[in-house]
């Protein structure tokens, strides 16, 4: 067990079960532990057998779908050829992170329990499964399951003898030293977003920035919702699609909220470091630079406007030189103060920027060699593809909802990738942004003659235009779109392009404006309305109906 250590596999999606996982890793590192944690499908699965001890941390996606980056362990676990007693030297723990309120309530965590059983693994603990519905979400089964698993593996693994566990009191090194280089060192910054020569279809790892060709308002300006179809040239990329495929975008900091937290944490934005790993063995995070300036960090990488964790707490309260400070810290970071936490900062949205600005004392005591361990990296966002390449080549649109709502604080709350993209100006010069394709659920068929039922209110339209756009390319017509928005003159997205392919014969087109009339029209009104037609289309031609919100 020393020679090999324990090793977390986590599959994270919205970087929950990450954060837990770097719990599980944290607290080894208390009892002596050498431990690794990574996320699934970065793990050398052949070396699985090999391992004596692992714990598992899974979320459950869509209708109990596994998360993204654990996707090729999932295939290659369940391959029928694995010999049933090709794990009967692992002890293992498994870990779920769900939701109650789907009915696949955390169908990955148990279906990879068992899993692992089948394959001879022997099970320390029961399976735990977190429910964010619960009154303290998923700590509220995480915490106490714990507690039992370290007493199970201090039982296997004892200390060494004179060997303490490292109090709660005594912080942990961090992950990675932040070495800054002399003022007069190279300017790193110029090459990082030009276009690279692409090796490869892009990835998240290798993004293609892709040049902003045009960003246009669909709604009318007096309306509350600004929603915005943006399109892109993405000629040399190698990058293909189809309808229903899915654009991932990684979005950055706003430079106000940028400039406020290097003021906040006195840090100097143009200052360039180098990272070097505290723990050998420990890779250097993918998507920043070597060497890298604050400025690069804070606006690409450092995840500031997003509603801080548990853990964030619990760190921040281990720096802070001020008592009153430091005693709010740690109430919130502890099992009791959740509720309190959820009242702080979920229920109102409250971003880490802010959260910084109300601890004043222990922002400014925030060393910052622990920033990547206090603030989770900028995650991607996923959005329909709303054209297709046979009507635009070399080119991508999509339609974008501007996020913004009011919580119980003054200042509106705003998506950070919808705000950043709806700022962007393709008449102010050269604007990219890095992005890269995922395949989407939706598969549209194959044969030409089948007809496609899709309803697809507000921007949930998206992928259909994107499934017309594709098919009228092709000569194909049994197009039947049911489109619903609140007003006819205020947000009927591509109402022109839509009434042309009706007049041509492409297209047969419902619509609902809900907010038009005394009484509310939806999309669902229509197609009763139009229930014969609908039968007729599935009894008869065997239709497909698509449904996107």
């Amino acid at each position: 067990m020393a020679e090999q250590g324990l090793l977390v596999l986590f599959g994270s999606q919205t970087g929950t079960a990450q954060d837990t996982a770097e719990r599980v890793g944290r607290e080894a590192q208390r009892r002596h532990l050498r431990c690794r944690v990574q996320a699934l499908d970065s793990c050398d699965l052949a070396n699985l057998i090999h391992e004596p001890l692992v714990v598992f941390v899974c979320a459950t996606t869509g209708q109990g779908d596994p998360p993204d980056n654990m996707k090729m362990f999932w295939r290659f676990l369940f391959r029928k050829s694995l010999p049933a007693s090709s794990l009967c030297q692992l002890d293992y723990a498994v870990l779920g992170l769900g939701d109650s309120s789907y009915p696949k309530f955390n169908f990955i965590a148990k279906k990879l329990h068992k899993r692992l059983l089948q394959l001879g693994g022997n099970p320390l603990l029961p399976v735990a499964l977190g429910d964010d519905q619960h009154d303290l979400g998923p700590d509220a089964v995480i915490d106490p399951w714990l507690v039992a698993l370290w007493e199970k593996i201090l039982a296997l693994y004892p200390l060494p003898p004179g060997l303490e566990i490292i109090s709660p009191d005594v912080r942990l090194p961090p992950k990675y030293t932040l070495h800054y280089l002399p003022e007069d060192s190279p300017d790193p910054e110029g090459a990082l977003l030009q276009p690279a020569a692409p090796r490869g279809a892009p990835c998240e790892l290798q993004p293609f920035p892709a040049r902003v060709v045009s960003n246009q308002r669909l709604t009318a300006q007096a309306h509350f919702q600004d929603v915005r179809l943006i399109e892109f040239d993405i000629a040399g990329s190698g990058i293909t699609f189809s309808a229903g495929d899915v654009v991932m975008i990684q979005p950055q900091n706003c430079p106000e909220d940028v400039q406020q937290f290097c003021q906040l944490l006195r840090l100097e934005p143009h200052r360039r470091f180098v990272l070097k790993p505290t723990e050998p063995g420990t890779s250097l995070p993918p998507l920043l630079p070597q060497p890298c300036t604050i400025q690069y960090l804070v606006t690409h990488y450092l995840d500031i406007s997003c509603v801080p964790r548990r853990s964030f707490f619990e760190l921040l309260a281990s720096f802070s030189t001020n008592e009153l400070e430091r005693e709010k810290l740690q109430e919130f970071s502890s099992a009791q103060g959740q509720e309190e936490l959820y009242s702080y900062c979920n229920r109102p949205r409250r971003t880490t920027l802010e959260v910084l600005w109300d601890f004043p004392h222990s922002t400014c005591a925030i060393p910052a060699d622990y920033l990547l361990d206090l603030i989770p990296r900028i995650r991607p966002r996923a959005f329909s593809i709303a054209s297709s390449l046979l009507a635009h080549p070399e080119r991508m649109q999509i339609l974008v909802a501007v996020v913004r709502y009011k919580t119980q604080l003054s200042k509106p709350r705003r998506g950070l990738c919808s705000t950043w993209l709806a700022s962007l100006n393709p008449e102010q010069g050269d604007v990219r942004v890095p992005l890269w394709v995922k395949k989407g659920g939706m598969k549209f068929p194959a044969d030409p003659a089948t007809p496609v039922i899709m309803i697809g209110p507000g921007t949930g339209v998206a992928p259909f235009r994107a499934a017309i756009q594709e098919r009228v390319a092709l000569g194909r017509r049994g197009n039947c779109l049911f489109f619903g928005c609140r007003h006819q003159s205020k947000d009927f997205y591509c109402q022109t392009e839509w009434e042309e392919l009706v007049t041509k014969g492409f297209l047969t087109l419902f619509t609902a404006f809900s907010r038009d009339q005394e009484e509310k029209v939806y999309v669902q009104h229509r197609i009763r309305e139009n229930g014969k037609l609908v039968w007729d289309l599935l009894s008869s031609e065997n239709a497909h109906i698509y449904l996107a919100g």
